[in-house]
C-alpha cells in the first residue's frame, strides 16, 4: 500500500521520535539528543541516540538507523502499513483511503510543487534581468546581495500584470494549477485572471524539506496599499503551520540549541547574515500554536526578538497568551527586546553579530514578562488598585494545563506579589517630641505622603502573645496542618464530592508529607472515574496511602470530626470545605506577607515595619477566628 508523502510529513510532523521511542526505550537528556539503552541488543553503556531535529534515531551497537516508521517496525514487528497506520492513530492523523480520487489529487500536489518551483526560477530570474535593475539596487542599499539573494532565492515579479501567466503557460502549466498555487488573481468578476506578485521582491516560504510553496512580496512602490504580499491558503500553504526559514534554522538549531524569532523576512536574512542561521519568522501573523510547536521541536525555549517599541510589546504580550496554556516542563519562551527605533535588521547594520549577541544574551524569560505586564498595567498605589493587580495576575496562570508548571508559575507569583507589596509598607507618622507628627523619612514638605520609609524606631526583640502561639496558624511546620487534614479526609468520606473540587484541591499548597500523598491517591481516583466508596476505600488500602490516612485521622479535632462522618449531609460538608480551602489559601498568602514583613524589619527596624508585621498577625487570628466560630 502506497501512502501519500504529505500524510507520512504531517505524522512525523506531530509524533517527536523521542516520544514514540520514549515508550520503549528510557531516554535521558543528552546536550541536544536524547540517548538510552539499546532496544536491539543487551547493553550496559547507552548507545542508542534519538534526534528530534532529525527526525531519526540511530543504534551504534548494531547498526540500525531510521524514522519513526522503521523504529515501530523494528520493534514491534510491523508491516509498514500497519506502522503508518498505528502512528497515524496515535497522531490523530485520518489516513485516507486509496482510492483513484486519493490518488489523483496526491498527483495534483506534486504538480504544485512543480509549479511553485517554476515561480520561484522565474522570480529569480527576473531579479537578476534588465527588470529587476530598481529591486537589486533595493537590496544592495539593505545589504541584501550576493550571498543573500542566493541562500536565500530571492526574486522579482515584474510590474506586467501577465508576466509570470504567461511565462508558465509556455512550460505548459495550466491556469487552473496556477490558480491552485495561488500565483494568480481570479474570482467572477474577473475575466482575465492575473499575477498576483507585481513589481515586488519575492521572497520564497519553503517548506521543511526545502522545497518553495509560497511566497511573500515586498512592494517597490510606496503607493501601494498592502508592503507585504502573502500567497493565500493553498494545498501546499497554510499560513499558520509554517516558519519562514525553517528548512535552513532546523540544522543550525540544533547545532547552537537555540532557535530565534523575529518579525519579518528581512529580519530573518539579517540575523542569519550577520551569524545567527537559527532565525524564523512567522508570515505576516501573531505566533499561532503550530508555529509554537514546531519551535519546540527546535529549542526548549525559543527566542522571541522583537522591536523594543509599544507594538513589539504587544507583540510579545499575544506571543505570551499563546504560550501559557501550553507549557511544561521544560518548554517555554524567553524575549529579548531590540532598543527603541530599531529591528533586527537595523541593529545587525548598525553593531553586527556582537550588538545582536548582547541583546539575546540580555532576553528575559517568560515569567519577568508576564510580571512586567501587568505591573506596568496600572498605578498601585491604594489598596483597591492593588487588589486589582493580583487578580489580574492570577488569570493568565489558570490557562496553564500542565498541573506542575501551573504550581510552580503560581508559587513564583505569591513569592513575587509579597515582596512588591513588602516594599510598598504604608507610612506611619512618628510622634515629635512636641507631641505633634513629622513626615516619614524621604517625604518631600506638603507632599501627599505614598509608601515610603519612617525614620527608624527603636523597637524590643517581636514575640507571638500566648494567643497566637496556641492556633494552628503558628503551629504549621510543626506537623501535619489541621485544615489539610480536614479537607482531605472529608472528601475521602464524600467521595461524591472529588470531582466537584477536583481542580481546586490540585491547585493546593500543601505542608504535610501525609496531606500531599493522600491528595494525590484522591486525584489519582477522580482521573480514573473511581468515585465508588467501597471502589475508593479499596483503593486507599494501599500501605503507603493508608498510613498517610491513619496519620491525618489524628489531627482534626471534635467539631472537624463530626462532619468527615459518613452521615453528614454532602452539601453542608461540601461548603465547608470550600470555606476552608479559601481559608487555607488566604493563611498561604499571608504568611508569605509574614516572611517578608519579617525581612523588612530585619534589615531596616522602622514603626512602619513593625506594625506591618502585628497587622499581618491579626488578619492571621481573624482567619483563625473565622475558622473557630464555622466550626462551632
Amino acid at each position: 500500500m502506497k501512502f501519500p508523502p504529505s500524510i507520512l510529513d504531517e505524522i512525523k510532523a506531530r509524533l517527536p521520535v523521542s516520544a514514540v521511542v520514549g515508550k520503549r526505550v528510557r531516554l535521558a537528556k543528552s546536550g541536544r539528543e536524547w540517548k538510552g539503552l539499546s532496544p536491539f541488543n543487551a547493553e550496559k553503556t547507552p548507545s542508542f541516540f534519538v534526534n528530534d531535529q532529525k527526525a531519526s534515531f540511530f543504534d551504534f551497537s548494531s547498526g540500525k538507523n531510521g524514522d519513526i516508521f522503521k523504529f515501530v517496525m523494528e520493534t514491534e514487528g510491523l508491516s509498514f502499513p500497519e506502522a503508518v497506520e498505528k502512528l497515524a492513530s496515535e497522531a490523530g492523523v485520518a489516513l485516507p483511503k486509496i482510492t483513484h480520487e486519493a490518488q489523483v489529487q496526491e498527483e495534483k500536489r506534486k504538480g504544485l510543487h512543480e509549479v511553485v518551483e517554476l515561480a520561484a526560477r522565474f522570480f529569480e530570474a527576473e531579479l537578476a534581468g534588465e527588470r529587476g535593475g530598481a529591486a537589486r539596487r533595493y537590496l544592495a542599499s539593505r545589504g541584501l546581495d550576493g550571498e543573500a539573494r542566493t541562500r536565500f532565492r530571492l526574486g522579482y515579479g515584474p510590474a506586467d500584470r501577465f508576466a509570470l501567466r504567461d511565462h508558465l503557460a509556455g512550460k505548459g502549466v495550466s491556469a487552473e494549477l496556477m490558480m491552485e498555487a495561488g500565483l494568480l488573481v481570479h474570482g467572477e468578476e474577473i475575466a482575465v485572471p492575473y499575477d498576483r506578485f507585481r513589481d515586488r521582491i519575492m521572497f520564497p516560504i519553503h517548506d521543511s524539506r526545502g522545497r518553495p510553496i509560497a511566497f511573500g512580496g515586498r512592494a517597490m512602490s510606496a503607493e501601494v496599499s498592502a508592503k507585504y504580499l502573502n500567497s493565500p491558503e493553498t494545498p501546499l500553504f497554510h499560513k499558520g503551520s509554517v516558519l519562514f526559514n525553517h528548512h535552513n534554522a532546523r540544522k543550525a538549531s540544533h547545532d547552537t540549541g537555540q532557535v530565534i524569532v523575529v518579525e519579518g523576512y528581512v529580519d530573518v536574512i539579517a540575523m542569519a547574515l550577520a551569524g545567527f542561521p537559527q532565525t524564523v519568522a512567522p508570515l505576516g501573523t501573531a505566533l499561532t500554536e503550530d508555529q509554537l510547536t514546531l519551535l519546540w521541536r527546535m529549542a526548549d525555549e525559543p527566542v522571541i526578538c522583537l522591536d523594543g517599541d509599544k507594538a513589539g510589546r504587544k507583540a510579545a504580550s499575544r506571543a505570551m497568551d499563546i504560550a501559557l496554556p501550553q507549557l511544561e516542563p521544560g518548554k517555554s519562551l524567553s524575549f529579548a527586546l531590540l532598543p527603541d527605533g530599531q529591528d533586527p535588521d537595523d541593529l545587525a547594520r548598525s553593531g553586527g553579530k556582537a550588538a545582536i549577541a548582547e541583546v539575546l544574551g540580555a532576553a528575559r524569560p517568560l515569567v519577568d514578562m508576564l510580571w512586567t505586564r501587568e505591573v506596568e498595567a496600572g498605578p498601585l498605589d491604594t489598596p483597591e488598585r492593588r487588589a486589582a493587580f493580583e487578580r489580574r495576575l492570577k488569570e493568565p496562570l489558570g490557562q496553564i494545563r500542565d498541573e506542575t508548571t501551573r504550581k510552580h508559575y503560581r508559587r513564583e507569583m505569591e513569592d513575587r506579589l509579597a515582596q512588591l507589596f513588602a516594599s510598598a509598607a504604608p507610612v506611619r507618622p512618628e510622634r515629635g517630641r512636641d507631641g505633634g507628627f513629622q513626615r516619614g523619612r524621604g517625604q518631600a514638605r506638603g507632599g501627599r505622603g505614598g509608601f515610603q520609609q519612617v525614620a527608624p524606631w527603636a523597637v524590643g526583640p517581636l514575640k507571638a502573645s500566648s494567643q497566637l502561639t496556641r492556633t494552628k496558624i503558628m503551629a504549621q511546620g510543626r506537623g501535619e496542618d489541621t485544615r489539610e487534614a480536614f479537607i482531605l479526609l472529608a472528601l475521602a468520606s464524600h467521595p461524591g464530592l472529588i470531582l466537584r473540587c477536583a481542580d481546586e484541591i490540585s491547585e493546593l499548597s500543601l505542608d504535610g508529607a501525609a496531606a500531599e500523598r493522600f491528595r494525590q491517591a484522591l486525584l489519582d481516583a477522580a482521573m480514573e472515574g473511581v468515585l465508588d466508596e467501597e471502589v475508593l476505600a479499596n483503593r486507599l488500602e494501599q500501605p503507603r496511602v493508608r498510613e498517610a490516612q491513619a496519620h491525618l485521622m489524628a489531627v482534626p479535632g471534635p467539631a472537624e470530626r463530626l462532619k468527615l462522618a459518613q452521615g453528614a449531609d454532602p452539601e453542608s460538608v461540601f461548603d465547608s470545605i470550600r470555606q476552608a480551602i479559601v481559608l487555607h489559601q488566604r493563611a498561604r498568602t499571608l504568611h508569605s506577607e509574614l516572611k517578608a514583613a519579617e525581612r523588612a524589619l530585619a534589615d531596616e527596624a522602622t514603626e512602619a515595619n513593625f506594625a506591618w508585621i502585628k497587622d499581618v498577625k491579626a488578619r492571621l487570628e481573624t482567619i483563625e477566628g473565622t475558622e473557630a466560630m464555622s466550626g462551632d
